[in-house]
């Protein structure tokens, strides 16, 4: 590992390396290759017309450059970024606080928005269609409805379980709602030879390769795990060749799939516990003392993504592909099990 190459870059201030490695312009933001051109349209429209761009909803699986594009579009109508999540804003009166404190044009960007509680939701209506705020002075027959008037802004909003927003907040967002798509590999190696060259990090491609195939189409995995693999270089006193990293990963239990170990121990013990399946999710949550919610939300996406697992009507079977991979013979039944 060098940081004397010519061709590497002087690593920058790294006490927030994760936002160290968030691309500052456009053109460093690799995929989503539509979304920016519509972005683009959406922004250079309201910029011609002097007005501030609409409001705006991403949704996607973490990990894959929400927040990113939220401080893009700010930057590109040269703005201030205002941030807060659904979580953080308690009460109808944290909201006040927020929108009244805005100035004209700010970009407000609110994470994770689904977990907004529903009367706050309700006062974010007219702040996000007429520019007002319906805040109740006073309880019983003395309360009385004062009305303020908001400068113009652009909310940009996002969410990971975007069913668990109301339609009305929805059909609020008249700028765009955008879906986040998984990258390919190719834009994975693209976003860790590009982070590299700012941790000041000499990899091969080799090792990039190796690194983007364990990545799971998810950006802030594969930083994640360059980050962990320069470590591990760096205090073995080695470069990040394609074996180093190959015995970081397997240090981190991260296979050639990118299954780390919570993964493989739930198809284990669907296969060698169930016979393959099919079992019922309840069952599997007590026999791997693993919790529904994590079976569900962390680990079931992406091994049904890889073809690893399938949901039937009678519960949860590991397919042809997983045996092949934990390297299990198949049962001769295995086809009867998937329907």
């Amino acid at each position: 590992m060098s940081s004397k190459d010519k061709n590497v870059e002087t690593p920058k201030d790294e006490s927030f390396l994760d936002q160290t490695l968030r691309p500052d312009v456009w053109d460093e933001y690799i995929g989503q290759g539509k979304i920016k051109k519509n972005l683009k349209i959406l922004l250079t429209a309201a910029s011609e017309r002097s007005h501030p761009p609409e409001h705006i909803l991403f949704y996607g699986p973490p990990g894959l450059g929400k927040t990113t594009l939220a401080h893009l579009i700010a930057r590109e109508i040269d703005s201030q970024l205002k941030v807060t999540s659904g979580p953080a804003i308690e009460r109808i009166g944290d909201l006040a606080s927020v929108l009244t404190n805005l100035t004209k044009g700010e970009v407000l960007f609110i994470d994770e928005i689904h977990r907004l509680n529903k009367t706050i939701e309700e006062v974010l209506y007219p702040a996000m269609e007429s520019g007002v705020l319906d805040i109740i002075v006073g309880k019983g027959p003395s309360a009385r409805t004062i009305q303020l008037e908001l400068p113009p802004f652009t909310l940009v909003a996002a969410t990971t379980r975007v069913s668990l927003l109301s339609s009305p907040l929805r059909s609020r967002f008249s700028g765009g709602t955008f879906r986040l798509n998984y990258y390919d590999e190719k834009e994975i190696e693209s976003i860790l030879k590009r982070s590299s060259k700012i941790l000041g990090v000499d990899v091969d491609d080799k090792a990039i390769e190796e690194i983007a195939k364990r990545s799971r189409f998810t950006p802030r995995t594969a930083n994640y795990l360059l980050k962990r693999c320069r470590d591990f270089a760096q205090v073995n006193k080695g470069n990040l060749s394609k074996e180093n990293v190959n015995k970081a990963l397997e240090l981190l239990e991260i296979d050639e799939l990118g299954l780390n170990q919570g993964d493989r121990v739930l198809l284990e013990t669907i296969i060698n516990k169930f016979s393959g399946g099919p079992v019922g999710l309840n069952t599997l949550s007590a026999a791997t003392s693993e919790e529904s919610g994590t079976i569900e939300e962390v680990h079931e996406p992406y091994l049904i993504q890889m073809g690893l697992l399938e949901r039937t009507p009678r519960g949860r079977s590991a397919t042809i592909r997983a045996y092949e991979h934990l390297g299990i013979e198949p049962p001769d039944n295995i086809q009867d099990k998937l329907l």
